[in-house]
């Protein structure tokens, strides 16, 4: 054997890995350095018989829900965030591996869970569950193997979804109540540093290949981890003072590691990466942003269609907003009634005053819909809000329970330095985190994994079928009178014009569209990121800063704030067509009774979610 190939013994593999790793040496397969022992045991799995399953040696998945189950496990294990995030492995005491051969095995895992699912008789699809569950796992891991192939993980870097928030996010998802939790907190404290080394050679790869992030992403996040320092300890030493006193000097000694880890990256993302980007363009270009839009929407749109039906949303929401505005303040502009709103309109004084007003907001929601349009029972009507830790973006967010319910679901207020509070647009965004929006929807998904799967419930989410339904919340409660008070309406169609903003700009920064004719906005010109916050500016009252972040939101996480729109349209045509369909047989359509049985269906992409709903 050569100093290229793994030994077999040092794997510690069984005997039959042990024969398989042989026979590929015999064949003349090597690598270029030895692999880990991850990559070792990926490459001894894909020779094993189907008949075992090589996670767990139990007897391999015979079902579609199986094999996504099956896929779900691997994940957690391979991928401590997820695990965090889904509260299935509260013990666990790891980050993750942002390595370049992290990825790669996350990919291999997900090659295998398609290689199995192909494999199964036809007769395994027949029960709509399992061919439900085959036609999700199918599109969510082809679509996740295309942008792996294609190597957008060496430029990962935004402003809300970059694999260094996730080593930080870690934290705050997992439990801090005995001194076993703490102690877990404590390891995971310690592996910082290895996570950060990961994710800094995996960049360093993308420089290598010329697959680089754009430039305002990369000044963003360099401002981001900056405001990690900006108190007179980290934000890992604050973390940290919480500890049982016994093991404080541990997660203390471990917190400065760790924070002297992230510095590190800081400097070398703005003295190495930084300037590589320099010139480089902000804007994904069409191939990118369109496989950036699949993995959103689980769908492949007309993208010229969606524009299109954008700019009609564009004009009908004008119409609105000056009418509402003229309710805020008789003859004033839009503009004019949001600074009135702004200046005179109620408001919350004190970050703790407006986390408790917000909880209100959520809990009287849940109040009044229970029992008339959804039946809110048990742990789904336990939310939570939160302050949003410094150095996040600064749009709110909602992240859901454990698949236990251990922990609630949760929606986060960022307060950008903030002591004041207007309201006039935060009550529609709590429907949309909380209640009846994300929340609602999520916490309905988790209740129902048992008659679905695991993997529908959790992983297999599908971005535009979230967002979607919880734009379609916050009209359904305009639509039922809670957003009867003209600022709060306001608020409401203020932020439909975001999201239908962010179609028409979004589509035509990626991919170089031409401003139309009909637009009261640079007709004729090719967008640019300049002209869209100009656009933004123009017609949102959203404040300068959220505004600014969003602009650099849309630019590195191409394709994703599309689907805010574009679901809602699939939610709401999907509900007219099931009540059309009622009338048409002669019955009555209840729409608590159609909500209830959207809420239970779990995750599908776009394409496969106007079905469905239309059937319910």
């Amino acid at each position: 054997m050569t100093s290229s190939q793994p030994s077999v013994q040092a794997t510690g593999l069984s005997g039959l890995r042990a024969a398989r790793i042989r026979a590929i040496a015999r064949a003349g397969a090597g690598w270029s350095e030895p692999p880990r022992r991850g990559k070792v045991c990926a490459m001894a799995d894909s020779f094993l018989p189907p008949s075992v399953d090589t996670a767990t040696h139990a007897p391999a998945a015979t079902t579609p829900r199986q094999i996504a189950d099956a896929y779900l496990d691997r994940m957690v294990r391979q991928q401590p965030v997820i695990a965090a995030r889904l509260g299935v492995d509260p013990g666990g005491r790891r980050q993750p591996d942002l390595s370049p051969d992290g990825f790669d095995e996350e990919a291999a895992i997900a090659r295998e869970a398609l290689a199995r699912l192909a494999a199964l008789p036809e007769a395994a699809f027949g029960a709509k569950a399992e061919a439900s569950c085959a036609r999700l796992l199918r599109e969510r891991l082809t679509a996740r193997l295309a942008v792996h192939d294609a190597g957008d993980h060496f430029r990962s870097l935004n402003n809300i979804t970059a694999p260094i928030h996730g080593v930080r996010g870690i934290f705050l998802s997992t439990p801090t109540a005995t001194d076993d939790d703490w102690a877990a907190q404590v390891d995971r404290m310690r592996e910082v540093a290895g996570a950060v080394q990961g994710y800094r050679a995996t960049l360093a790869e993308g420089l290598r290949r010329d697959l680089v992030s754009g430039p305002r992403q990369v000044a963003t996040v360099v401002t981001q981890l900056g405001a990690w320092f900006e108190d007179q300890d980290s934000w890992y030493a604050g973390f940290a003072r919480d500890c049982p006193e016994a093991l404080r000097p541990g997660l203390d000694a471990a917190a400065t590691r760790a924070a002297d880890s992230v510095a590190s990256f800081r400097g070398w993302l703005r003295e190495v990466y930084a300037p590589a980007a320099a010139g480089r363009p902000d804007i994904a270009g069409r191939e990118l942003y369109q496989r950036s839009v699949r993995s959103h929407t689980g769908a492949e749109p007309d993208l010229a269609e969606a524009t299109a039906w954008a700019w009609e949303e564009f004009h009908r929401l004008e119409g609105e907003i000056r009418a509402e505005a003229d309710r805020v303040e008789p003859g004033a502009t839009p503009q004019e009634a949001i600074a009135h709103l702004e200046v005179e309109g109620h408001a919350v004084e004190g970050v703790e005053e407006v986390r408790a007003w917000l909880q209100g907001v959520m809990d009287e929601a849940v109040d009044a819909l229970d029992g008339t349009h959804f039946d809110i029972r048990g742990p789904l009507r336990r939310v939570e809000s939160r302050i949003a830790p410094v150095g996040t973006a600064a749009a709110p967010y909602y992240t859901r329970p454990s698949l236990d319910f251990s922990r609630p679901g949760r929606t986060w207020l960022p307060t950008l330095g903030r002591e004041r509070f207007p309201t006039w647009q935060l009550v529609s965004t709590w429907y949309h985190e909380g209640v009846p929006g994300h929340h609602l929807q999520l916490a309905s998904w988790v209740a129902a994994a048992d008659s679905l799967s695991r993997y529908q419930v959790a992983l297999g989410t599908v971005s535009a079928n979230v967002e979607g339904w919880a734009l379609y919340a916050e009209r359904l409660m305009d639509e039922l009178g809670f957003l009867a008070d003209p600022g709060r309406r306001l608020g409401f169609l203020d932020h439909q014009m975001m999201r239908t903003i962010r179609v028409i700009i979004d589509i035509g920064m990626h991919t170089g569209a031409v401003i139309p004719a009909h637009s009261p906005f640079h007709p004729g010109e090719t967008w640019t990121p300049e002209l869209a916050s100009a656009f933004f500016a123009a017609h949102s009252g959203v404040p300068a800063k959220m505004r600014e972040s969003e602009i650099i939101r849309y630019l590195g996480w191409p394709g994703q704030a599309i689907g805010y729109k574009l679901g809602e349209r699939v939610w709401r045509q999907g509900r007219a067509a099931a009540q059309a369909a009622k009338l048409a047989r002669g019955e009555t359509f209840d729409l608590k009774s159609w909500h209830m049985r959207a809420l239970a269906q779990g995750s599908f992409g776009l394409d496969d979610l106007a079905d469905e709903l239309a059937a319910l």
